[in-house]
């Protein structure tokens, strides 16, 4: 088998970047063997600089200087002070750009302007980041190969030749295939109701008060393990969660919307009793993503709601998240993932980049 080489920059080096570092230095000789592929990392970034070797980064070194906490930028001969996500697209020449860069809500920045511009230099673009997807899907989606018959209506006249394809199973539940089981697994079938748990925060929260423990006594133990932000509006309030259902009712639906067309309540005001109650009525409380069909458009919502002990959604684990599809030929569809960490969500970024290379 020929190996083939394709260049990878990374944007973003917390959490997921790092995860996915390490992944493919532990699979680089699997990747090879497996699909006759090496992936050569030519440029990273983070905030306040990054690196550039077009010969490949050592990722030994990458990896070492993170766990150091000390700046790539600084690194000898490769370190690049001050050089920005645009200017990695164009320093690293990638074959593929992998966005991970922290999410913004508000406006997209700066994981919106890097993928923009990687698109419109031609570059596959895998998102580990859900910010510019939930502001802009419709937009980056005609941008890319998806905008050629995927989750909306097919326009013969589109030609799909030299659009570069967009990638982004990861930011809707890390590596839970909620986008892979619409797109691939249910194509053909006529989707009536999504029903998930999108955010792990919320998820453990809830089990940690169904436990015994106080909303206060929850979030802070979520803290204190990683799991919630310090600042946890966007996961409490519920904002985390519709960015992802609106992702998958945009990509998965064809239904174009954006983060106002989702009513939205958060975990903050509940209390211990309500989930005790849920119990006693042989239920339990989860924070449900919901998109339903109704009179030829699909309603969006995520919020508390009590289900039945047997639902796939209840029977989740604290790690756990979970996806739900009912459709008109195949009567349910679920799956579940355990996401302990930002593991699941990298292996996701690599998922989507084979499907990618194998595809050119």
């Amino acid at each position: 088998m020929s190996l083939k080489s394709y260049r990878i920059a990374l944007a973003g080096l917390g959490n997921v970047g790092s995860a996915l570092l390490t992944i493919l230095q532990r699979e680089e000789e699997s990747l090879r063997k497996r699909y006759g592929i090496r992936f050569l990392v030519t440029g990273v970034a983070e905030l306040g600089g990054g690196a550039i070797d077009l010969a490949g980064l050592d990722l030994n070194l990458l990896l070492e200087t993170l766990g150091a906490k000390l700046s790539v930028a600084g690194l000898p001969g490769i370190g690049r002070p001050g050089m920005t996500g645009l200017e990695l697209v164009e320093l690293a020449r990638p074959d593929i750009l992998l966005e991970a860069t922290p999410v913004n809500l508000q406006d997209g920045q700066p994981g919106m302007g890097i993928v923009k511009f990687a698109l419109r230099q031609g570059v596959h673009t895998v998102l580990a980041n859900k910010g510019p997807l939930a502001l802009a899907y419709a937009e980056l989606a005609a941008m890319s190969d998806l905008g050629f018959g995927w989750g909306r209506d097919f326009e013969p006249n589109l030609q799909p030749i030299n659009r570069p394809k967009l990638r982004f199973s990861a930011t809707v539940a890390g590596a839970l295939p909620s986008i892979n089981l619409g797109w691939r697994d249910l194509a053909g079938c006529g989707i009536l109701r999504l029903e998930a748990v999108f955010n792990g925060t919320t998820q453990y929260i809830l089990r940690a008060m169904e436990a015994g423990q106080s909303y206060a006594e929850a979030l802070s133990d979520a803290q204190q393990r990683g799991i919630a932000e310090t600042d946890p509006a966007l996961d409490v309030d519920g904002w985390d969660a519709a960015a992802k259902l609106v992702i998958a009712a945009n990509a998965v639906l064809g239904q174009t919307c954006c983060l106002a067309d989702v009513d939205v309540r958060g975990i903050r005001g509940l209390s211990q009793d309500s989930l005790l109650q849920a119990a006693f009525n042989s239920q339990r409380l989860v924070l449900v993503c919901l998109a339903e069909l109704q009179g030829g458009n699909y309603c969006l919502s995520v919020r508390p709601t009590p289900l039945p002990l047997d639902h796939p959604l209840a029977r989740l684990t604290p790690d756990e998240m979970g996806v739900v599809y009912y459709t008109r030929d195949v009567e349910r569809l679920s799956a579940a993932s355990s996401e302990p960490s930002a593991t699941p969500a990298a292996a996701a970024m690599l998922r989507d980049m084979l499907e990618i290379v194998r595809g050119i």
